[in-house]
């Protein structure tokens, strides 16, 4: 499990660097335990890769104010966890629901445990996304998503997949653009 929290450290730390993101920026994730103990997703949760997971990302997000949205699993239609004041500040409608490791799963159980004020809403649009092990996060980030490559592919068995956003380029051929 060591080696778990070391890899999503690393990566979660290359993510937040590549994508730029500020203080308040929100980051969604998520996280098939399944996969990460080399499992076909959905067929073996373990909330100790889960708890190695959250253990090497959340000192990281808490250090550089990066707001997180836990993903559940397709069983609650992908709702995500996250503290009510951050639900609040974005004017997100809250949902009546508590993720379990069999209606959730394992990742976003571990993180409504661990927050301080954990809550359910159905739709977010984050400045970027961490995937661990295919759990089909794109829904979940803002319209231009930009795929980030990182010195890791992998978190224990599972394969990552990571993501930035930008604003719309918009405008035609006399437009002037910022660097993003």
């Amino acid at each position: 499990m060591e080696v778990i929290t070391k890899q999503a450290r690393q990566v979660i730390e290359e993510l937040l660097d590549q994508a730029k993101l500020r203080p308040g920026d929100l980051l969604v994730i998520g996280c098939s335990s399944s996969e990460i103990v080399g499992n076909r997703i959905g067929k073996g949760s373990s909330m100790e890769a889960t708890q190695a997971v959250y253990h090497g990302i959340q000192p990281v997000l808490q250090e550089r104010g990066i707001k997180l949205a836990a993903q559940c699993c397709e069983h609650l239609n992908r709702a995500l966890i996250m503290e009510r004041e951050t639900a609040e500040a974005l004017h997100l409608e809250v949902v009546n629901v508590r993720p379990v490791p069999d209606a959730g799963g394992a990742f976003a159980t571990t993180v409504y445990e661990k927050m301080m004020h954990p809550v359910a809403v159905e739709h977010v649009k984050a400045h970027a996304g961490l995937d661990i092990g295919g759990t089909l996060i794109g829904m979940h980030l803002k319209v231009v998503a930009v795929p980030v490559r990182l010195s890791l592919n992998r978190i224990g068995e599972a394969s990552i997949l990571c993501a930035r956003t930008r604003p719309k380029f918009i405008g035609g051929p006399r437009a002037a653009y910022q660097e993003v």
